[in-house]
C-alpha cells in the first residue's frame, strides 16, 4: 500500500518529494492535479511510482463525484480535510486490494485520456479550418 502525507496546501510552499494536489472547494472538489491549485490539499509520497497509483485513484473518486456526500456548505461548497483523510484513505486501500484489477484500469483510463486529447486537437484543426474558409469565402464577397 501506498505511503502518503495529506495536509492541506499554502502558497508558494515546496515539498520534499513527489506530491499531487486535490482541490476542496467549489463543485469540482477531489479534483487531482500535478500543479497545485489556490484552494487544495497536497498528497506528498515518496517514489513516483506511489504517486501515479494514487493520483488514478483520486481522478477515479473524482470523475465518479464520490466526494459531493461529504461537501459541505451551500454558497461555495467545500471538502473538509478529516472528511478527505479518512475516506481517501480508506478507499485507496479498498481500491488496492486488486492492484491488478486497478493496474487494468490504469491502463484503460490512460487510453482514453489519450484519445480524448487527441479528439480534442482535432475539434480545434476543424474549428481552425472552418475559420479560415470563412474568412476566405467572406473577402470574395
Amino acid at each position: 500500500m501506498p505511503n502518503f502525507i495529506i495536509k492541506t496546501h499554502q502558497k508558494d510552499t515546496c515539498y520534499k518529494g513527489e506530491q499531487i494536489f486535490i482541490l476542496n472547494k467549489g463543485l469540482n472538489s477531489g479534483k487531482p492535479q500535478k500543479e497545485p491549485f489556490t484552494n487544495s490539499f497536497v498528497i506528498i509520497f515518496a517514489n513516483k511510482e506511489d504517486t501515479e497509483t494514487v493520483y488514478w485513484l483520486a481522478y477515479s473518486l473524482w470523475k465518479s463525484k464520490f466526494w459531493h456526500q461529504s461537501l459541505y456548505g451551500s454558497v461555495i461548497p467545500f471538502l473538509r480535510i478529516q472528511d478527505f483523510k479518512k475516506d481517501f484513505s480508506t478507499k485507496v486501500n479498498e481500491m488496492l486490494h486488486d492492484f491488478e484489477q486497478h493496474q487494468k484500469e490504469v491502463k484503460a483510463l490512460r487510453l482514453l485520456e489519450q484519445q480524448e486529447n487527441h479528439f480534442h486537437q482535432n475539434i480545434a484543426l476543424i474549428s481552425e479550418m472552418r475559420r479560415v474558409i470563412l474568412h476566405r469565402y467572406c473577402k470574395k464577397h
